[in-house]
C-alpha cells in the first residue's frame, strides 16, 4: 500500500513502465528510441561497505540501439546531498551493468524542479571531471490533462498529471476527467493508480473531492485504503449517517467545481432519504452545469 506521495511519484513507473517513454518522448522532448522490453530492477545499490544507497526506482530498458537504466527519484523538497548521491547512482550503476544511467526526477513543487534541473559538476572549475544533468519531470513540464478524451487515450500520463497538478483552481477538471477515464481500465490496475492519486494530494480539499469521485465510481472502495473509512462507516452503523454523507457529498462535489448551489437546492438534497436517488444525483454531480440539472431528468 502506498502511503505518501513520494512513494507514488516514482512507483507509478513501476506499475506502467511504458509511461517512461512518453514522459522521455513527449514531456522531457528526448529522443529515446522505443524499448523492445523494460523491466524494474533491485534498487538497492548497497555495497560492502555498511553505507546502504537506495533508489526509489529503477528501471532497464532494453532498445535497438543499446541498454539503458533509469534512475528515477522521487524529490520533494531542495536536497543539497544529492550532489553527492546522485552521481553515484550512475557511476555505480554503469560499473555494476556496462550499460547507460539515465537519471529522471519526478517532483510536485516547481521550486524543486528548477532546482533539480541544474547540472552537477565536480572538478576543477572550467575543467569538470564529472557532469551530471539530470532529467525533471515536474508542474512546468508534465501536461495538464484536464479533459476526459485525452485523459482516457493515456490514463497513466492522465494519473501522472493529477499526482503532480492536483491542486488549485484545475483540480476539479482534471480529477473529474481522470474518474472517468479509469473506467477504461481493468479494476485492478484502476484501484493501484487511484491510491497513487490520494497519496499526492497535499490539498486536504483535493483529497476529500478525489474520495468523493472515487465513492462515485466505486474504484475507492475496492482497494485497502478505503478500510478505514468502511470501519468507521460500519461503528455509525445508521443509514442516517450514510443518507448525510452521501448528500454532503453531493453539495461539496458542486461547490468544489465552481458551481453555486442555490438554497432551494440545498435544501432539496438534504432532505433526501432515498439512497438510490441520492447517488443518482451524485453521479449527474459529476457532470453538472447548474445545480439545477441534479434534479432535471427525476
Amino acid at each position: 500500500m502506498v502511503g505518501s506521495s513520494h512513494e507514488a511519484l516514482h512507483r507509478i513507473f513501476q506499475k506502467d513502465p511504458t509511461l517512461l517513454t512518453r514522459a522521455l518522448q513527449r514531456v522531457l522532448h528526448v529522443p529515446f528510441p522505443e524499448p523492445k522490453e523494460i523491466a524494474a530492477l533491485n534498487v538497492d545499490l548497497t555495497e560492502i561497505e555498511p553505507v546502504e544507497r537506495r533508489v526509489d526506482t529503477l528501471l532497464r530498458a532494453e532498445t535497438d540501439e543499446g541498454t539503458y537504466l533509469f534512475v528515477i527519484e522521487s524529490q520533494g523538497k531542495v536536497d543539497d546531498r544529492k550532489r553527492g548521491s546522485w552521481p553515484y547512482y550512475l557511476s555505480y550503476l554503469y560499473e555494476k551493468y556496462r550499460s547507460e544511467p539515465v537519471i529522471i526526477v519526478v517532483t510536485q513543487n516547481s521550486a524543486t524542479a528548477r532546482w533539480a534541473s541544474r547540472p552537477i559538476r565536480l572538478g576543477f572549475r572550467g575543467w569538470h571531471s564529472l557532469t551530471v544533468r539530470p532529467l525533471v519531470l515536474g508542474p512546468d513540464n508534465v501536461p495538464v490533462i484536464a479533459d476526459e478524451e485525452a485523459a482516457t487515450r493515456d490514463v497513466p500520463v492522465a494519473v501522472l498529471s493529477a499526482m503532480t497538478h492536483g491542486r488549485g483552481p484545475q483540480a476539479p477538471a482534471i480529477l473529474e476527467s481522470l474518474a472517468t477515464a479509469l473506467r477504461t481500465i481493468d479494476d485492478e490496475t484502476a484501484a493501484v493508480f487511484v491510491q497513487f492519486v490520494d497519496s499526492c494530494l497535499a490539498d486536504p480539499q483535493a483529497k476529500q473531492m478525489w474520495r468523493d469521485l472515487m465513492t462515485v465510481t466505486q474504484y475507492f472502495w475496492r482497494h485497502p485504503l478505503a478500510e478505514q473509512v468502511r470501519e468507521e462507516g460500519r461503528e455509525e452503523g445508521r443509514e442516517e449517517g450514510r443518507v448525510e454523507a452521501k448528500a454532503e457529498m453531493i453539495l461539496r462535489m458542486l461547490q468544489w467545481r465552481g458551481i453555486e448551489v442555490p438554497d432551494a437546492v440545498r435544501d432539496q438534497v438534504n432532505a433526501c432519504t432515498d439512497p438510490g436517488r441520492l447517488e443518482v444525483w451524485a453521479q449527474r454531480a459529476m457532470r453538472a452545469r447548474d445545480a439545477t440539472e441534479l434534479f432535471a431528468a427525476d
